[in-house]
C-alpha cells in the first residue's frame, strides 16, 4: 500500500489548517475549508474530476481536522454513508462529479423524502464542455426532481464561504442541499479569507423514527407531503437568502448564477444583475420585481435554460410583458462553457465590452498535443497482447471510464462501444447474446469494484460469452491516484488490507481466471488466446503498478531500454505494436527518448530479433 503524501500542486495542505488570514486557493482547497469552518464531521466519495483535489486534500489533513473521510466504493455508497451520518445528526458532505450523481441518485430521491437530522450537503462538480466525462449533463435538474434545496458558488470566495451557508438552509429544511459547482469553480484560483474554524461533531445518535426513515408506501405517501411542505419553506429562505442579490443599476435586467455571473459582472456595461447563488427554489417575488419595469431580461446561464424556462414561468404567471432573451431566442448557445467571447451574441441586446486576447489565436502556434497513454503504462502491453490475440477475429471491444479509454486512438483501436462505469462489461454481455461477434470488455480495478461486479454476475447468470479484462494498475490513477478496495487503505488513522481481485473472481464462480503481466506481451497473448477459446466468463487480471504511481512514491527503479542498432532490422514491430511516447523514429532508425523511459522492457518483449534490452 502506497503512503499518502501531505502534498498536492498548488498548495501545502496544512495551510488550509490555519487559523486565519488570506491566502490564494483553487476553488476545490477553498471548499475544503469551507467544511472546516463549518465543523463538518463526515465525508465521502468517489473520486472524479473536477472534483477529485477535494477528496486528496481530505485524504491528507481529515485526521488532523477531526474529521471522518472515506473514498467509497462507488458515488451510491458514498451518499448512503454520508447520508447516515448525517441522520445521526452530524454535518456531513457527499462529493462527486456529476455523472457520479447518476450513480448516487437512487437513494438520493428517498433520502429527500425522509431528509436529515443534521445538516448535509450533496456537491455535485458539472463539466460544461466535457472536458473530463462522457457528457455535459446539467445536474440543476436533480434539484427539481428531488425536490431539494440547490446552492451555486461562482468564485472560489463564494465556494467556501457558501458551505456555510448551505449547510444553515439544510438544517433550517432537515433537507440536503444540492451544492453545484463547474469546472471553471472547482479548478479556478481567487483569493479567500479565512474565517474561525468550528469543532466538529465526529459522533452522533440515530433517533430511531420508522415512518420518517422506513419508506415504504404507506410512509412514503406521508414523507412525500412533508417534502412538499419542507420545499415550501425553502422558498421563503430563498427569498430572503443573501445568496440572491441585485448588483448594479440599468433597464436591461441580467439574470445569471455561477461562473457566468464572473462574465457578466466583468464585460457587461449598464446593466442591472441579479445575481442567483441560492437556485432552487428560485425566489419568485424577487425576481418578479426585478423585471417589472425592465426594458428587457437577459438570462446568462451554462448548459440548459433552467433558469430562462423559469423565468419566463414567472413572467407568464405574474402577467409582465418584458422580453427575455437567452437560449431560447437564440442568442446564447447551449453546448460548452461560456467565455467572455461567449457574451458577443448579447450584444446587440446590451453594451458589453468586448474581450482582447493579447495575441490573436492565429498567431500562437503550438504543436498538437492529443492525449495518450504514459510511457511505460502497462495497458499498452495488454492492448498490444489483446490484438495479437484477437487476430481476424470478429470482436466488439467495449471498453470504460479511465486511463485505459485511451485505447481507442491508434494503434490500439480497443475501444468500439463506451456509455459509463461498469457499463462496458454490461454492454459486452449483451453483444454476446444479441450478436455472432465476441465482445471484449476492458475495465480499470477501481471501476470493477465500482460497478464491474454486477454485470460479471449478470454475465454467470445468464451464461454470457464474454472475456473480462481487468486492467489492475494498483490505484484509481486518471482522477489523482486515489486508494480503491484493491489497493487497501492507509489514512486518517484506519489501515485495512487490499482485497484480492483473483479470489473475489473465483469465490463468485468464475471458472477461467488468470493473472498476467501486461510487460511481457507473448506471455499476456498466450492466456488472452485462452480466454478467446474459452466457453463462458472468462476473466483476465493485467496486474502491474501505474509508473506514476511508483515514481511519486519514489519506487520506481532506475533502468532505461536501449537499442541495439547492430541487431535492429528496422521493422518497426516495436512502434506499430506498443507506440510507447519513448520510442522515437528518426528516419528509419528506432531510438529510445531516455528522458521517457522506464525501463520497463515492454518493447523488448516485442522486438523478433531482441534488438531491445533493458539497462540498469
Amino acid at each position: 500500500m502506497f503512503k499518502t503524501g501531505q502534498w498536492i500542486p498548488g498548495i501545502i495542505m496544512s495551510e488550509l489548517l490555519q487559523k486565519d488570514g488570506k491566502h490564494l486557493l483553487l476553488g476545490n482547497e477553498a471548499i475544503v475549508r469551507g467544511l472546516l469552518e463549518a465543523g463538518t464531521g463526515f465525508a465521502s466519495t468517489y473520486p472524479g474530476t473536477p472534483s477529485s483535489e477535494i477528496g486528496n486534500i481530505l485524504e491528507g489533513i481529515s485526521a488532523d481536522a477531526g474529521m471522518y473521510f472515506e473514498f467509497s466504493t462507488n458515488e451510491k455508497v458514498a451518499m448512503e454513508t454520508s447520508a447516515a451520518a448525517a441522520s445521526s445528526g452530524l454535518r456531513s458532505f457527499v462529493f462527486m462529479k456529476h455523472v457520479g450523481l447518476n450513480v448516487a441518485a437512487d437513494p438520493m430521491m428517498t433520502l429527500a423524502y425522509s431528509g436529515v437530522t443534521g445538516g448535509m450537503l450533496i456537491l455535485s462538480a458539472d463539466d460544461p464542455s466535457a472536458h473530463s466525462s462522457q457528457n455535459e449533463q446539467d445536474n440543476r435538474y436533480y434539484s427539481l426532481l428531488g425536490l431539494l434545496p440547490m446552492v451555486e458558488p461562482s468564485t472560489p470566495a463564494e465556494a467556501k464561504d457558501m458551505v456555510l451557508e448551505a449547510y444553515a438552509i439544510s438544517e433550517e429544511t432537515t433537507l440536503p442541499v444540492i451544492y453545484r459547482t463547474t469546472t471553471r469553480v472547482n479548478h479556478a484560483r481567487g483569493v479567500v479569507e479565512f474565517g474561525d474554524r468550528t469543532e466538529p461533531k465526529s459522533k452522533g445518535h440515530f433517533n430511531k423514527d420508522v415512518v420518517r426513515f422506513v419508506n415504504i408506501p404507506a410512509h412514503a405517501r406521508i414523507n412525500r407531503k412533508r417534502l412538499l411542505e419542507l420545499y415550501a419553506k425553502a422558498k421563503e429562505l430563498s427569498e430572503e437568502s443573501p445568496l440572491n442579490f441585485v448588483d448594479g443599476s440599468g433597464d436591461v435586467g441580467i439574470i445569471t448564477s455561477g461562473v457566468s455571473y464572473t462574465y457578466v459582472k466583468e464585460f457587461v456595461k449598464g446593466a442591472s444583475i441579479l445575481k442567483l447563488g441560492f437556485t432552487n427554489p428560485l425566489p419568485e417575488k424577487k425576481i418578479a420585481d426585478f423585471v417589472r419595469g425592465k426594458k428587457q431580461i437577459i438570462v446568462v446561464e451554462e448548459l440548459e435554460p433552467f433558469l430562462e424556462d423559469q423565468v419566463l414561468r414567472i413572467c407568464a404567471q405574474n402577467s409582465i410583458n418584458v422580453p427575455v432573451y437567452g437560449k431560447r431566442s437564440g442568442h446564447l448557445p447551449y453546448a460548452w462553457e461560456f467565455n467572455p467571447n461567449t457574451l458577443e451574441g448579447i450584444s446587440d441586446l446590451v453594451d458589453v465590452a468586448r474581450f482582447r486576447e493579447s495575441m490573436p489565436a492565429s498567431q500562437v502556434k503550438l504543436p498538437s498535443r492529443p492525449p495518450t497513454l504514459c510511457a511505460g503504462c502497462p495497458h499498452r502491453g495488454m492492448y498490444a497482447a489483446t490484438k495479437k490475440a484477437v487476430g481476424g477475429r470478429d470482436v466488439i471491444y467495449c471498453s470504460d471510464i479511465g486511463c485505459y479509454t485511451l485505447g481507442v486512438a491508434p494503434p490500439f483501436q480497443a475501444a468500439d462501444f463506451i456509455i459509463c462505469m461498469g457499463g462496458g462489461a454490461g454492454a459486452a454481455g449483451g453483444f454476446a447474446q444479441a450478436t455472432d461477434q465476441q465482445p471484449i470488455a476492458f475495465m480499470g480495478d477501481s471501476t470493477f469494484f465500482h460497478a464491474g461486479i454486477p454485470p460479471m454476475v449478470n454475465a454467470l447468470f445468464n451464461n454470457h460469452k464474454i472475456v473480462m479484462v481487468i486492467l489492475d494498475n494498483r490505484t484509481t490513477a486518471m482522477t489523482g491516484h486515489q486508494p480503491n478496495p484493491g489497493t487497501g487503505r492507509e489514512f486518517g488513522g484506519i489501515k485495512t488490507e487490499p482485497l484480492d481481485i483473483e479470489k473475489l473472481v473465483r469465490g463468485v464462480g468464475v471458472k477461467f481466471v488468470k493473472t498476467v503481466n501486461p510487460y511481457d506481451v507473448p506471455g499476456a497473448t498466450k492466456v488472452m488466446k485462452e480466454a478467446l477459446e474459452f466457453d463462458g466468463v472468462a476473466v483476465v487480471i493485467s496486474k502491474c503498478p501505474c509508473p506514476l504511481e511508483l515514481k511519486k512514491h519514489k519506487m520506481l527503479e532506475t533502468k532505461r531500454c536501449e537499442v541495439d542498432q547492430d541487431k535492429c532490422i528496422q521493422c518497426h514491430i516495436c512502434l506499430k505494436t506498443i507506440a510507447c511516447p519513448a520510442l522515437v523514429k528518426r528516419d528509419d532508425r528506432v531510438e529510445v527518448d531516455p528522458t521517457q523511459c522506464i525501463g520497463c522492457g515492454m518493447c523488448g518483449s516485442v522486438c523478433p530479433r531482441g534488438a531491445i534490452e533493458v539497462r540498469r
